[in-house]
């Protein structure tokens, strides 16, 4: 086969685990439908005054996608790909003649297509449920912010295998890491409330990058294509940065 057909199989393969695995699917698909309808049923219809009077609804469709997308990239890769590594299935896969790459391009695409369909599911929720406007005339900023951000964020998630140590501490350091980042950085509370040097903060790191870049790309209230090239610059470069460690340092073999 060549490798493309085997990378697609690859595809496949992960999309049928995915899709079968009841814990995956809670919480990379319905935990953040679950986060949007309890936040919008909380703020209602609030609008939120220091964002040119955006509606509280309107605010979280940018939110609950950027935890999604992160959920499904660098979470999802961060956590299989070690239970995947200390279960001695990356070995064994280096012991065949499958390039080692096919594996890996096999779960990042399937991650990507989940961001894609949890992108579509929010927003489609967002507008029949809240009647959160569709951007529909900054679609291109919305798919280039897609994009970068799950490509980044799968570099970064198979960066962090590097530093998990074995498959019962992936989901406690993934969660330590992504958790404090979402109250940080404006996904699960308004902006407006969190203090501004708390902010400074978060935008030390790409999560607040990614979530400004989705927001203005849905704000009704912008002006012009909506595209965030500053802040998706800055998640490229910590995607870079994820892709040269994971090179470096990628372990096939168990480490426990």
């Amino acid at each position: 086969m060549r490798p493309v057909s085997l990378a697609l199989h690859e595809f496949r393969f992960a999309q049928k685990v995915f899709w079968r695995n009841p814990a995956s699917v809670f919480f990379t698909a319905l935990l953040p439908v679950l986060f949007l309808l309890i936040f919008a049923t909380i703020f209602g219809d609030d609008t939120i005054k220091d964002l040119d009077g955006v509606k509280v609804t309107t605010y979280y469709i940018p939110a609950i996608v950027t935890l999604a997308v992160i959920s499904a990239t660098m979470v999802n890769l961060a956590m299989n790909v070690t239970i995947a590594r200390e279960e001695g299935l990356l070995k064994r896969g280096r012991g065949t003649p499958l390039p080692p790459w096919v594996f890996i391009a096999g779960r990042v695409g399937n991650a990507i297509v989940i961001s894609a369909i949890m992108l579509v599911v929010v927003t489609l929720i967002g507008k029949l449920l809240y009647d959160a406007p569709i951007p529909w005339d900054r679609i291109p900023a919305v798919v280039v912010t897609l994009v970068v951000g799950a490509a980044s964020f799968c570099c970064l998630g198979l960066a962090m295998t590097v530093i998990i140590p074995s498959r019962e501490a992936a989901s406690a350091i993934t969660n330590a890491i992504t958790l404090p980042l979402y109250f940080l950085s404006g996904i699960f509370i308004p902006e407006n409330e969190i203090p501004d040097g708390v902010l400074s903060f978060a935008n030390h790191f790409p999560v607040r990058d990614f979530f400004e870049a989705f927001f203005t790309a849905y704000s009704p209230k912008t002006v012009g294509s909506g595209f965030e090239w500053g802040e998706l610059a800055v998640v490229a470069i910590w995607g870079l940065a994820g892709l040269v460690i994971a090179l470096r340092y990628f372990r096939w073999t168990p480490r426990s």
